[in-house]
């Protein structure tokens, strides 16, 4: 005689009165909402592309201090080192720990000659710190996350196409981080221009097998897919950024004032820089920070306790991640090694 709970053929139980563990997500939010949430984002470009001031834009703060010119006279500042800024933003409750990594201009030497090494070597660092804290014995109940979960590609708007330091630095960026490229100060294009200018970038992301943020999965429906694939046909976004507000039709919005009108940042006919907005913050967030955990470190993470495992049984001293990891590492695989030893070893 079958229970009250023995699940129908090919089906699930319903309760036959209210248990209560529906409330589950209600649990898990209060707790995630009390921790807070980090994310991580580094701007990558030329000198001179507005990438400060886009960060600014989009969070609707003074995060960073922008490096450009304040009036035409001004001689041109620049980021001469990685930078890093860390804030603290609450919007209807929810606690964001914003780390924004500001980089050096690259191509702007007389040799740049591997010029991506220092913010490559960056992202890397930020996995190995992790990596350390993930195999110490005594762990933190909760790691500090400072893996950069988003790249943001500041693309000149030169109409033309990508540069070819542009495509390896892509290519050495995308191996190790959401990669979301954008076309910055995209107002000085016209609508022709910049949508073939969009179109001979995707061309050249083809062609080169970049990949570029977000990512085909199984593990999508099709809400997810058809999502994304309207993302993709946005990429790269073309995007104003201003901290300045100008009344426009008697309100006022963040906006630049030329000589032959105003650009309203968040007007969709001018420039995508809402959309780009809506994907980093409301629909792609978390997911950004997921891919960074189960792709990009997940990858580093086998490389580097691969390589450790090689070269212990090789009898090297090299130390990929370092020493105290090493020796953790070793005593993490002896454990296992006896506890799959057979009875009487």
């Amino acid at each position: 005689m079958a229970t009250a709970f023995a699940p129908p053929p090919g089906g699930s139980v319903m309760p036959k009165s209210h248990v209560g563990f529906d409330s589950i997500t209600n649990q898990i939010e209060r707790k995630l909402l009390k921790r807070g949430f980090q994310f991580n984002v580094i701007c990558v470009g030329q000198t001179g592309l507005g990438k400060s001031t886009l960060i600014n834009t989009i969070f609707a703060s003074h995060l960073i201090d922008s490096k450009g010119r304040l009036s035409p006279q001004d001689p041109v500042r620049s980021t001469t080192e990685i930078q890093s800024a860390s804030h603290v933003i609450e919007e209807n409750g929810v606690r964001l720990r914003l780390n924004i990594v500001d980089t050096p201009g690259y191509g702007d030497q007389v040799n740049n000659d591997r010029c991506w090494d220092p913010i490559v070597k960056y992202i890397k660092d930020q996995h190995s710190a992790y990596l350390r804290k993930e195999l110490t014995a005594q762990r933190e109940r909760y790691i500090q996350d400072t893996r950069v979960h988003c790249c943001l590609f500041f693309i000149q708007p030169s109409g033309h196409a990508l540069k070819p330091i542009d495509i390896v630095v892509l290519k050495k960026l995308s191996d190790v981080v959401n990669v979301v490229p954008v076309i910055a100060k995209s107002d000085s294009l016209t609508l022709e221009e910049r949508l073939a200018f969009k179109e001979r970038i995707r061309e050249e992301f083809t062609f080169h097998n970049l990949r570029m943020y977000p990512y085909n999965s199984e593990e999508q429906d099709e809400e997810e897919r058809a999502m994304n694939d309207s993302i993709k046909s946005l990429i790269p976004f073309a995007v104003v950024g201003s901290e300045n507000n100008i009344v426009v039709g008697g309100r006022s919005v963040r906006g630049r004032q030329n000589r032959w009108g105003v650009i309203n940042v968040e007007d969709e006919n001018h420039c995508e820089f809402v959309s780009l907005r809506n994907f980093l913050t409301r629909t792609h967030l978390q997911d950004l920070i997921e891919t960074t955990s189960q792709i990009h470190y997940e990858t580093f993470r086998a490389k580097q306790l691969m390589a450790l495992k090689e070269n212990s049984a090789a009898g090297q001293g090299s130390r990929p991640i370092s020493p105290s990891a090493e020796r953790e590492f070793s005593r993490h695989s002896q454990r296992m090694t006896m506890g799959n030893a057979p009875n009487g070893v």
